[in-house]
């Protein structure tokens, strides 16, 4: 297949330096466009990101010489050039509102990282191995606003990956009740730990936003596709607690749960191990072969070992432990997911390969 042009807004920032990077020899996706604020237009990438590069990995030679452009002030040219974009870019949340309605009035996929649209009626927020069919509000969308090849479509905040995905598997069980304590990596900040000393031997208990978004947003991913919009679920009913601690890349999540009828943990194991995937048969070029990965050590997961299993885009499970009859929950685990990756732009990337494989995405004519 001839490959989409795709550009990258915000592409100086550290998640996307991570979609330039994971963007590299993409099958499907060639990266023709870097955009990001006024300060960096007009230099080429690698002067742009000279100094602030944030990545473990080299600046990728492929768009070292690209020229970066204003996001907002060349959005013209760059909605000439590409069929989609990879929106990361860091500003006012109003602001993002009107610039991903232009992109994608323009005629432009707008596959989003930010949260301005999460809760707009119809664009759907998406985990594609959740809720694949949740695209279908696209049509809803593209009625509604007059657009034909354009659209707009979110993933969900990089808080929730670790264990939404393992609710998902876990429903035939009926989870009722979930307390989540998120230890979030530093990069989840836009962050490293070299640039951020102050979170050496030190951890942060409270992250603004982000609790409220561990509650609210797996509900919605979750949720039915109606007529016009996504009905949340109503259950599980979860409370959040998020805390930075000071590792480099990496959410850990230490779930509890009480279910509708207590499983055995056979059961918890079978539901995680024998999760049916069900866009495994779209053999996407992003998607992990192994999606869920359960460990049996009582020391794992752990950040530094099990961050990048499935190149980053799986999800890792263990300590599994029942919890006594006095307790108001029933089982617990710990669940793992590397947040810039899985959480932010190898998801996004994956989103797009879904939209494309359904057909919502083609080429310029």
């Amino acid at each position: 297949m001839k490959r989409l042009h795709v550009g990258v807004v915000g592409a100086t920032g550290m998640v996307g330096q991570r979609f330039v990077s994971l963007l590299e020899n993409h099958p499907w996706f060639e990266v023709v466009s870097l955009s990001a604020s006024a300060r960096s237009a007009g230099q080429t990438y690698r002067q742009a990101v000279n100094g602030r590069w944030k990545l473990s990995t080299i600046c990728p030679s492929y768009v070292a010489e690209i020229l970066v452009q204003d996001a907002v002030a060349d959005l013209k040219a760059i909605t000439q050039s590409v069929d989609i974009i990879f929106c990361a870019l860091d500003m006012d949340k109003a602001a993002i509102l009107d610039l991903e309605n232009n992109y994608a009035a323009a005629g432009v996929a707008v596959i989003s990282n930010n949260s301005a649209h999460r809760w707009t009626d119809d664009v759907p927020m998406l985990i594609p191995e959740v809720n694949p069919e949740h695209t279908g509000l696209i049509d809803i969308q593209r009625q509604r606003r007059g657009w034909t090849t354009g659209l707009i479509a979110v993933k969900p905040n990089c808080s929730i990956q670790s264990y939404t995905i393992v609710l998902a598997a876990l429903k035939s069980l009926h989870p009722n009740f979930v307390n989540v304590t998120s230890l979030q990596a530093v990069s989840g900040a836009g962050r490293t730990l070299t640039d951020w000393p102050e979170m050496i031997d030190n951890v942060i208990p409270f992250i603004g936003g982000e609790e409220e978004k561990s509650e609210r947003e797996p509900l919605k991913i979750m949720g039915q596709l109606g007529d016009n919009a996504i009905k949340p679920a109503t259950k599980p009913t979860i409370s959040a607690t998020c805390i930075r601690v000071p590792v480099s890349d990496g959410h850990l999540a230490d779930v509890s749960v009480r279910f509708n009828t207590k499983p055995t943990q056979a059961d918890v194991v079978s539901a995680i191990e024998n999760f049916k995937n069900p866009i495994a048969k779209l053999k996407l070029p992003s998607s992990p072969k192994q999606l869920l990965q359960y460990l049996e050590e009582t020391d794992r997961p752990q950040p530094k070992l099990d961050r990048d299993y499935g190149q980053g885009m799986s999800i890792t499970i263990g300590r599994l432990r029942e919890l006594p009859p006095d307790n108001p929950y029933e089982w617990r685990f710990l669940s793992l997911a590397h947040n810039t990756i899985r959480g932010a732009a190898g998801g996004a990337i994956l989103m797009a390969e879904l939209l494309t494989s359904q057909g919502y995405i083609t080429g310029k004519k």
